[in-house]
């Protein structure tokens, strides 16, 4: 069991802990990926888009010093960026452009409300009691700031953005250092030990104990075999 009282800051994780693991690699990722052409000659010009691009560019020159073999980079850079970030894609890569990149379509779609963000049903209760007990609530996800904010402001049960009060992606860090989790206690005011992250991968959560925050692993789908973090079926089960 978890014990919230020392508790002051909660950062959650979001594929498969608080939004469903289907909704992001049924709905989201295909959403981007269909519309990454259309958009980026949509939109290529705009400054945000073409910083993208350019992130794009250096992390496939990074590729193909180190031998990965990436598409190759044609002269038109907007088709060049389309056909290497669908290839980032289909690898699962977290490189922050492609991550910005997604944020930006996926920010037309719920504008036009062809997207709504999915949540556990037991995510906006516990947000609510949480914030109601005082504790700030942020978000350290691999999608990008802007995908987190929209999900949760506009998901199937409303605008779940404002209980959180911090929102923190792959600029701050990688999610595997511990490092990225001391720089969030230390921008949300509070001491590590005064913060609890919690996330269905144990290889973050292990990141996250060894910079001094508490942990609880989320298994919603079924218990591991050999949990070394606090294990929570449901965000039912904290107070």
């Amino acid at each position: 069991m978890i014990d919230l009282r020392p508790v002051h800051a909660i950062v959650l994780d979001v594929e498969g802990t608080t939004t469903p693991v289907r909704f992001v690699y049924d709905v989201l990722f295909p959403y981007a990926r269909e519309r990454l052409p259309g958009f980026l000659r949509s939109h290529g010009g705009e400054p945000g888009v073409r910083e993208d691009v350019e992130g794009l560019r250096a992390e496939h020159a990074g590729d193909a010093a180190a031998g990965r073999n990436p598409p190759a980079w044609g002269q038109d850079a907007l088709s060049a960026a389309a056909v290497y970030a669908r290839w980032l894609m289909a690898q699962d890569r977290k490189a922050t452009p492609l991550k910005a990149l997604q944020g930006r379509i996926w920010q037309e779609g719920y504008a036009s409300g062809a997207l709504l963000g999915q949540v556990y049903p037991d995510v906006p209760p516990a947000l609510e009691r949480w914030q109601r007990a005082g504790k700030a609530l942020a978000i350290f996800s691999s999608g990008s700031v802007l995908a987190q904010r929209l999900l949760f402001a506009h998901s199937e049960a409303g605008d779940l953005e404002r209980f959180l009060s911090a929102h923190f992606d792959t600029v701050t860090g990688p999610k595997a250092e511990p490092g990225s989790y001391r720089s969030i206690a230390a921008t949300l005011g509070r001491a590590p030990a005064e913060a609890l992250f919690l996330s269905d991968v144990a290889g973050e959560l292990d990141a996250a104990r060894a910079a001094g925050l508490a942990t609880g692993l989320v298994a919603r789908e079924s218990p591991p075999r050999h949990a070394t973090h606090p294990v929570l079926r449901s965000f039912d089960e904290l107070p």
